[in-house]
């Protein structure tokens, strides 16, 4: 039976021990776990009010860095083949604050300046897209659907 902070921290850390996560996220999902045990309501709002105290002490104890997350999901996410719009899109579902968020995809293009093109050829060779006659718009509308932009899409396809 889960009822004290340390049970909360040592869930916590387990969880971040598989998973990378952001602060928002984890708060989901330690609110999902003391939801979900079979105790007393009053224990349960008593565990609610711990979870910012869990996560403060996560923070400090560098277990949980914002801009490491958003980094790396990032950095994933060009490999992966995914776009601008996808990431940000997929980032503010994980409750990522904006300002954060632009501050660290500004950090990161100016590291690496042709992440989106790199990223739209991945996208390109992973979906086996080739522009010929028959085909150019067909794959133009998937790329745009995936997130990049047409010109972006166009230049791509055209090089490949």
């Amino acid at each position: 039976m889960m009822n004290d902070k340390s049970k909360l921290m040592k869930y916590a850390i387990n969880y971040l021990s598989k998973f990378n996560s952001s602060k928002n996220n984890l708060n989901r999902i330690l609110k999902n776990k003391i939801k979900r045990l079979d105790i007393e309501n009053k224990i349960k709002s008593n565990l609610y009010y711990l979870i910012p105290e869990v996560i403060k002490e996560l923070e400090n104890n560098n277990l949980i860095n914002e801009k490491n997350y958003i980094f790396s999901k990032i950095k994933l996410f060009e490999k992966q083949g995914k776009s601008l719009l996808f990431i940000k899109n997929h980032m503010m579902q994980k409750g990522v604050d904006k300002n954060e968020f632009s501050n660290v995809m500004e950090d990161y293009e100016n590291l690496h300046p042709n992440w989106e093109i790199n990223s739209a050829k991945t996208f390109i060779r992973k979906k086996r897209l080739s522009i010929t006659y028959e085909n150019s718009q067909k794959n133009l509308i998937k790329m745009t659907r995936a997130g990049f932009n047409y010109e972006l899409s166009k230049k791509v396809l055209e090089d490949n």
